[in-house]
């Protein structure tokens, strides 16, 4: 186990080479499950995503779509995933701490969330529901619309 443990480390450390020499995020520290958990602790972020699954799944999501490592765009989607039913209440109710926190990490002012917030509450108004969706697929379909919206666009989720 030491060992198995021990050489995924070795490769997470010489893959990092590799990807902070401007081929992208380092797939480890950067990106998965680690990084979401401990976006201010490499090293930790490291450690959870060897933990996890052996750092596949970072791996994945560095090779694939390297946009969505530790970005705001990430971050986004984790807090919408983690807290959608709550976030979709506040959504309908057009205000609350979860639309404040999604605008805070989205890096929106008050305005844009405000705008942002209205136009999702009328995408959703004016959408079919597919009531035998998934979860994940319900939040998907919201990071979407939150996404798209033209207030979203203003804010700084780019980073």
């Amino acid at each position: 186990m030491k060992k198995s443990i021990f050489g995924t480390m070795l490769l997470a450390s010489l893959s990092s080479g590799v990807f902070a020499a401007g081929n992208g995020p380092n797939p480890f520290s950067d990106c998965g499950i680690g990084a979401a958990l401990f976006k201010d602790t490499a090293w930790a972020a490291v450690t959870s995503n060897v933990i996890w699954d052996v750092g596949t799944t970072a791996v994945i999501s560095a090779t694939a779509s390297p946009e969505t490592c530790n970005g705001t765009s990430y971050q986004t989607a984790v807090f919408i995933n983690e807290t959608y039913e709550s976030l979709e209440q506040n959504i309908i109710q057009g205000e609350g701490e979860y639309i404040n926190t999604l605008a805070t990490i989205m890096s929106c002012d008050a305005d844009a969330a405000s705008k942002m917030t209205a136009e999702v509450r009328q995408n959703i108004a004016s959408a079919e529901l597919a009531i035998d969706s998934s979860r994940l697929e319900k939040a998907e379909d919201l990071y979407l619309n939150v996404m798209s919206t033209e207030a979203a666009k203003s804010c700084s989720i780019q980073s």
